[in-house]
């Protein structure tokens, strides 16, 4: 049986070139990078030669790289250790269609007596910016807006937002994990002052991310201990897996052109391909900008999760939406905000790509799919009454 992944925004395979230059680093050069005799000084140059990479990627400088274990770390780092740096303001902005990450952490400090604005979205996915300027306050201490959203891809205008809110004197941080390595950022001229990735979207290991943390602004730690991360996230360093991530960032940047074009091709192949074979199609988000790889397509009367097995049973493994959120019987809080109806959003599949997708494996899901759904759609009874309506 051939095997289709498509179910990249949840994870990514480690390239082969990423995993080469981690091995190493678990059995040959295992010093301590905070020791000064030649073990340790072989990996914490090696750890230099990561940020550097890390930092390349992002436009940034090296100073302002903090290795964190995940990109879910990074957003609670940022959230939290900006608050505690600003213990007047009480107030936090984010949306209502934020990672996990960032939406349960910010719903954790409304329990604690904080003020939580999140931000709804249209049809299409996009934000209100003038709703999003006249929510900032005096005492708003950071807003808290993602660059890309994981379930759709839709690209928020992050530049302009950062604008509303720098004029305001507030605090920006943008969970980014999903759009690196697949569009082009620069921190050097942005409004940006702290960003999460995390390394196992873009073909470095699990466990692994950063937290950009731009000159001059201050946060908090939330990790205390020793001097690492010149003390701004104490603990070990994780150190394959941060050369790991070097790697990946390098061939990132390498490989970014083929990400907006052949990713892009095959992701766009693969929605055309998908409205001229099945009935009652939407594409959501399909009419804002968004990531080059990620398919959002809502299937009326069937139920996505059984349709997810009997993709899985053809060999082609994808998802309805966030890896974080798999199981709840919830329906997509991204969709819900976007107005998507409840028939639609229960039928939803998530298609992420990666480069490593092949024209082939498109026609496969392409050949696979559409019988797949007019079975589920057959056995339902309101698709039976709308056929004959």
């Amino acid at each position: 049986m051939k095997l289709v992944y498509v179910d990249n925004n949840a994870t990514t395979r480690v390239d082969d070139e990423v995993l080469e230059e981690m091995l190493p680093y678990f059995k040959e050069y295992y010093g301590n990078p905070s020791s000064i005799h030649t073990f340790g000084r072989q990996v914490a140059g090696k750890i230099d030669t990561a940020r550097e990479r890390v930092a390349n990627l992002l436009g940034a400088d090296t100073t302002e790289i903090v290795f964190t274990s995940c990109g879910t770390e990074s957003n609670n780092n940022a959230i939290h250790c900006s608050l505690e740096a600003n213990p007047k303001k009480r107030h936090v902005i984010t949306t209502k269609v934020e990672h996990p990450a960032i939406l349960n952490v910010c719903r954790y400090f409304a329990k604690q007596g904080y003020e939580v604005t999140e931000l709804g979205v249209d049809k299409d996915g996009m934000l209100d910016l003038d709703e999003l300027r006249n929510s900032i306050k005096d005492n708003t201490a950071i807003v808290s807006i993602m660059y890309a959203n994981n379930e759709t891809g839709v690209i928020f205008p992050i530049e302009e937002i950062g604008k509303i809110v720098k004029e305001k004197g507030v605090l920006f941080h943008c969970d980014a994990v999903q759009v690196i390595g697949k569009a082009p950022i620069n921190l050097k001229n942005s409004y940006i002052d702290l960003l999460s990735l995390s390394g196992h979207k873009l073909h470095a290991p699990k466990g692994i991310g950063v937290l950009f943390i731009r000159k001059g602004v201050r946060i908090d730690p939330l990790i205390i201990g020793g001097h690492q991360e010149d003390s701004r996230r104490s603990g070990t360093e994780n150190v394959p897996y941060i050369i790991g991530l070097g790697k990946a960032c390098e061939l990132a940047k390498k490989f970014l052109k083929e990400e907006q074009t052949k990713v892009k091709s095959l992701r766009d192949k693969l929605e055309e391909g998908t409205k001229d074979k099945i009935l009652n199609v939407k594409i959501n988000g399909e009419n804002s900008d968004r990531l080059p790889n990620t398919s959002n397509v809502s299937f009326e009367y069937i139920e996505g999760e059984a349709a997810l097995l009997l993709l899985d049973m053809a060999g082609i493994a994808t998802s309805s939406g966030s890896a974080c959120t798999t199981g709840s019987a919830e329906p997509s809080h991204v969709l819900q905000a976007m107005g998507v109806p409840p028939a639609k959003s229960r039928g939803t599949i998530r298609f992420s790509l990666s480069r490593y997708n092949t024209n082939d494996e498109i026609n496969y899901i392409l050949e696979k799919l559409p019988p797949i759904i007019k079975r589920l759609q057959d056995l339902s009874p309101v698709f039976e009454d709308s056929q004959h309506s």
